[in-house]
């Protein structure tokens, strides 16, 4: 319904690397890391827990991989789980802005690599808050396209849920709704019988970019430098690349 970045689809198609997958598994073991260490080794007693551990067997993480993190997490293997969250603010090429979330048990090691990451490809740490106030704390999932299923479907089955919007982003459709409402709007796609992935709290940007073909190339270029960082959990970014940029940059490789 509105304009969107095909940024999204492009993150898509480069998690078919075997790479990227490895850093995803990464991602849903720390998240079930943390949770088991503030509510416990118990899914029935720990929902945040609970929803780690579903969203990380709904992308494949082995099991083996899933216990052993909740363990950890939990403190009965004798390790010690400490992880600190940090956002960096980063300044991009033609305008753009990167919100970058950290997980880290290293500050030092965080805040070097994201430095490192930033001005090795073409971008700049900004100051607190000159990039924070362009982006908006909501609940976001991500429905898969399946034959016959439309935007309209879709909203209809999650309007009643708290969703605000939903987007045709290529390969799927994502539902944007409030931070605070995205266990609704999880009932209510479940309800639906509707397959959905990435269900998360994300920073959308207030605002878009539009890129040319060269600040694409470089605003690639950066954001693929920074969520290959281990630390890195997540980057966020107003930057919008059109389906004919995209082509440009597809018929360049």
């Amino acid at each position: 319904m509105s304009g969107h970045s095909k940024w999204a689809t492009t993150k898509h198609k480069k998690a078919a690397i075997d790479a990227k997958r490895a850093k995803a598994f990464a991602k849903y073991i720390k998240a079930i890391e943390v949770a088991a260490r503030m509510g416990g080794a118990d899914t029935s007693a720990n929902p945040a827990l609970d929803l780690a551990v579903s969203k990380a067997k709904k992308n494949s993480v082995p099991n083996d991989n899933i216990d052993r993190a909740v363990k950890r997490g939990a403190g009965l293997t004798g390790e010690t789980i400490d992880y600190t969250e940090i956002m960096y603010e980063v300044r991009g090429p033609q305008g753009t802005a990167l919100y970058v979330e950290c997980l880290t048990d290293n500050r030092n090691r965080a805040a070097a690599e994201v430095r490192t990451a930033v001005t090795r490809n073409g971008g700049t740490l900004a100051d607190s808050g000159s990039v924070a106030f362009m982006f908006e704390r909501k609940g976001v999932a991500e429905v898969t396209k399946t034959d016959g299923l439309t935007e309209d479907d879709v909203l209809i089955a999650v309007l009643d849920a708290g969703a605000e919007e939903v987007i045709d982003e290529g390969e799927v459709f994502t539902v944007v709704s409030g931070a605070s409402d995205l266990p609704e709007l999880r009932k209510a796609l479940e309800e639906a019988e509707l397959d959905y992935n990435n269900d998360e709290p994300a920073f959308r940007p207030t605002m878009q970019v539009a890129l040319d073909k060269d600040g694409a190339k470089k605003f690639l270029k950066l954001a693929d430098a920074l969520e290959e960082l281990d630390d890195v959990q997540n980057v966020y970014s107003n930057a919008d690349i059109s389906e004919d940029v995209m082509a440009e940059l597809e018929a360049d490789d």
